[in-house]
């Protein structure tokens, strides 16, 4: 289901009894509690690459970069269809001694072509940066993390959704490395 129709199966009670204090008008009149805030519209996603290529360092370094390169077409289709400004992305250093998750950036500009059709990329930019690698090993052994798609056999996907429990878990590990390692 798409971000607006879970917004909308969230929206049940309209009071059409309000009016206008201004025009005396009939207006809608939404419950805070069926409010949504943005955030509970936000994904997450895990986004893979080789450290030699582009390491979360060089993410830090220059604060910005796009995604380019991805010739996965599952993999372009989260990036064009699903992926938002806002989105919270767990950079995961794979082909690495550990490969692991390695810090947290962000979805800053949502899909635009590439030269090459039909490729797109998305922009991120850098949140943090871990002070040691959460290695795949630990992510399979975690508690919560059974179902987390880079976790299963075989999972090769450059770009993959995360659930917000598991990217609060990664995250929680992530900096419990913070600070045992002061």
């Amino acid at each position: 289901m798409d971000r607006v129709g879970a917004a909308v199966q969230r929206i049940v009670v309209i009071d059409f009894m309000k009016t206008s204090r201004w025009t005396g008008a009939p207006c809608f009149s939404l419950p805070s509690s069926l409010i949504l805030h943005p955030s509970s519209l936000m994904k997450h996603w895990l986004m893979k690459s080789e450290p030699s290529a582009y390491s979360i360092d060089d993410l830090e370094r220059d604060k910005r970069t796009s995604w380019n390169g991805i010739r996965n077409y599952q993999a372009r289709n989260y990036m064009r269809d699903e992926m938002k400004a806002g989105d919270k992305v767990l950079f995961y250093a794979s082909s690495a001694e550990p490969s692991g998750v390695s810090g947290i950036a962000e979805v800053v500009r949502e899909a635009h072509p590439e030269k090459e059709e039909p490729w797109v990329m998305v922009d991120i930019a850098f949140v943090e940066r871990f002070p040691e690698v959460v290695p795949l090993d630990t992510l399979k052994s975690t508690a919560g993390l059974e179902n987390m798609v880079v976790t299963r056999k075989g999972s090769r996907l450059s770009v993959q959704p995360v659930t917000k429990s598991e990217f609060d878990i990664v995250v929680k590990l992530g900096r419990k490395n913070r600070s045992s390692a002061r």
